[in-house]
């Protein structure tokens, strides 16, 4: 009872601490993101229209209470020599597990933050193709690709909507009788399949490596990764290619055929020598998705169809070639 009467004090501390600027925020289903910046600028980005500056500014003394609120909350340190923090906000009011990135002086002038809101609305692929994000010829495929238990690769850069778009995959896999299992940092995947299991990492307890492993051992039929980004790319390839097929994962890369060297990079930090065979083997499709807010769009979905003689991997795009205007 203590330490529940313990995290409601620390969710109300945070509440007042935010205030209600930031509760507004956090309750507007168009604010997709929160950020307040060293020099104190609270900035929103919001569906259509992108980043926006609201005018408002906070004091760094109530930023900085925020960031260790949150940090103490999810039990980590901050200070000089520990000053980032990542972790999810707890619930409250109208929160709902955001992403919270919280850094301090000395790594950055001012204390500031963002806070990254999960999705409100899971996006299927008819809706990417209504909305003219991707084409129906790409939806077709990706449907396909995610019956026919195909590993796919969804790459784009920095809020591109990489995890919006796993999540699209996901729900393709609502009607079929299959064990999924969600591996992440931070809660942001949703599987509308009945028989789910959610995994998350824990800094400086347990990694994302060691959750790729745990995982098959937990008789996964598909395993998803929320984002590759170290050495868990080994463990879930060798998963992928032996006898757990239909995996998803995404990656930050700013096209298709970087996405692939960008994994063979993330397997160099747990092996010195990368098998590109591996690689090409494990991953069939690679769906890159380019563009922030209303300007994205699904630019490539590509066939990794091996190795070419000289050893470099080699795609073939799924995608008709757009067609060129008369005179062109």
């Amino acid at each position: 009872m203590t330490a529940e009467l313990s995290a409601e004090r620390r969710r109300a501390m945070l509440r007042t601490a935010m205030g209600p600027t930031i509760a507004a925020a956090l309750a507007d289903p168009l604010v997709l993101e929160i950020m307040v910046n060293p020099d104190g600028a609270l900035r929103l980005d919001r569906l259509g229209e992108g980043r926006v500056a609201t005018g408002i500014r906070f004091d760094p003394a109530q930023v900085e209470r925020i960031i260790r609120l949150v940090a103490s909350h999810s039990r980590f340190e901050v200070h000089a020599a520990a000053p980032i923090v990542s972790a999810e906000l707890p619930p409250y009011g109208d929160g709902a597990g955001e992403r919270f990135e919280g850094v301090l002086p000395p790594v950055s002038p001012g204390p500031c933050f963002s806070i990254r809101k999960p999705a409100t609305r899971l996006y299927s692929l008819v809706d990417y193709v209504s909305d003219g994000i991707m084409s129906f010829e790409a939806a077709q495929l990706l449907s396909r690709a995610v019956g026919e238990r195909r590993n796919i690769l969804v790459a784009g850069g920095t809020s591109s909507g990489k995890t919006t778009l796993a999540n699209a995959l996901l729900a393709e896999m609502a009607g079929l009788d299959e064990r999924v299992i969600l591996i992440e940092d931070t809660r942001e995947l949703q599987s509308p399949a009945a028989d789910t299991v959610a995994l998350r990492t824990r800094p400086g307890a347990v990694s994302m490596a060691e959750l790729v492993r745990s995982t098959l051992r937990l008789r996964p039929d598909r395993i998803i990764v929320g984002e590759v980004r170290g050495g868990e790319a080994l463990d879930m390839l060798k998963a992928w290619n032996t006898g757990h097929p239909g995996g998803i994962a995404t990656v930050h890369a700013n096209s298709a055929a970087a996405a692939l060297l960008r994994v063979e990079q993330l397997v160099q930090e747990a092996v010195v020598t990368v098998s590109r065979r591996l690689i090409a083997e494990a991953i069939d499709l690679v769906v890159f998705i380019g563009g922030r807010g209303a300007c994205r769009r699904v630019e490539a979905v590509a066939r990794v169809a091996g190795l070419d003689a000289r050893g470099d991997f080699t795609l073939q795009s799924l995608l008709p070639d757009p067609v060129q205007p008369e005179g062109e």
